[in-house]
């Protein structure tokens, strides 16, 4: 079996599923749901640098959750591309700031803004699995940053949190040796630290 070619076909599937998910359940309320599950697992202090993504598409929206920590005095970033093939960097983001728009077209805060090292990624994804794993967009960005942050941050050790739809779960998809497995899977159902989850 080709895994690449398996996993592009999987990610076309992926999509269409997520499309088919939003029209049964309340996106809004999903993301309400993620924000205090969040909170109530990982009670970050302030100064705590955590990354996430600005929603694009029919991805889950994650914006309740930064605002919220926004407030409690967190440290929020967004990621930023600044070499192709490259891990991300990532710019700090305040409610309201002005941004530049990719080469993907994806909302980025500019070159104005500080970079700082994250301590918690909030990462998106198309589907997991129990494993941790995560099927991604197919850049292999995410993968080559959670490694190099997970080097970076080894004490207190790097987190990185997939968000998403509890019914982006899948049982299993094939894994390459470049894929990072996450820390933990955050949905409007569950929270899930890989090996153990949290009803």
């Amino acid at each position: 079996m080709n895994t690449r070619l398996f996993k592009r076909d999987l990610r076309k599937q992926a999509i269409a599923a997520r499309a088919a998910l939003l029209g049964r359940i309340d996106p809004n309320a999903a993301a309400l749901a993620v924000r205090d599950r969040f909170l109530e697992t990982f009670s970050p202090t302030r100064g705590t640098v955590v990354s996430a993504f600005w929603p694009v598409a029919e991805e889950f929206d994650v914006l309740p959750l930064i605002e919220a920590l926004n407030e409690r005095g967190c440290v929020c970033a967004l990621p930023v591309v600044t070499v192709k093939h490259m891990p991300l960097t990532f710019r700090v983001w305040e409610p309201g700031m002005p941004f530049i728009v990719s080469s993907f077209g994806i909302p980025e805060p500019g070159p104005d803004r500080p970079p700082v090292t994250p301590d918690i990624s909030l990462v998106p994804l198309l589907a997991f699995d129990e494993a941790g794993y995560r099927l991604g967009y197919g850049g292999g960005y995410y993968d080559r940053t959670i490694e190099q942050l997970r080097m970076l941050r080894r004490t207190p050790p790097f987190l990185a949190v997939g968000v998403a739809f509890a019914g982006q779960r899948v049982d299993s998809f094939p894994h390459e040796p470049f894929d990072q497995p996450l820390d933990w899977i955050l949905t409007e159902e569950s929270v899930l630290e890989i090996a153990k989850a949290v009803a």
